[in-house]
């Protein structure tokens, strides 16, 4: 399974990845050494992993990521956790990691093919949990719901 991943990119390059387009799952990582490049490892900096079968596929996601965390729309769960530690958008955007996968398949077309190209993404997010749960002993810090605050249900936000 990890050697389908793509190497870490920047947050800010998030972007670049060749299957942004797609549905897939991601991993994000906090971490102050330059992972950019590096192939993917479970690594202790890993503090999220999520999934989309959006039309929109990953690029859609991350940008509901960013946006909630840079406070412009609560957007996604995890990045609302994710806030309540690290309210800082630059500086936590500069030592912000993302490496993806993603499977071709088009969500509106709702075809058999579709269909099951998506049920392999939301496996795989559980596959993932549970190598996390191997490698790390743990899920990472903001898929644990019950531990992880959320900044908007603390301090107000639409």
């Amino acid at each position: 399974m990890e050697s389908y991943f793509s190497t870490w990119h920047r947050w800010s390059d998030r972007n670049s990845y060749s299957g942004i387009e797609y549905p897939g799952i991601y991993v994000v990582a906090i971490s102050s050494r330059n992972l950019s490049g590096k192939e993917f490892s479970y690594l202790k900096e890993i503090v999220y992993v999520g999934m989309t079968n959006a039309v929109s596929g990953l690029k859609g996601r991350l940008v509901q990521f960013d946006n909630t965390i840079a406070m412009r729309h609560c957007q996604h769960g995890g990045a609302d956790r994710v806030l309540y530690k690290h309210q800082n958008y630059e500086k936590l955007a500069r030592s912000l990691y993302v490496s993806m996968r993603h499977w071709k398949c088009r969500p509106a077309d709702a075809t058999p093919k579709d269909l099951r190209a998506m049920g392999k993404v939301a496996a795989a997010e559980y596959e993932l949990f549970a190598r996390c749960i191997e490698n790390l002993e743990n899920l990472p810090e903001f898929n644990r719901k019950k531990e992880s605050k959320k900044y908007s249900l603390t301090y107000g936000r639409g």
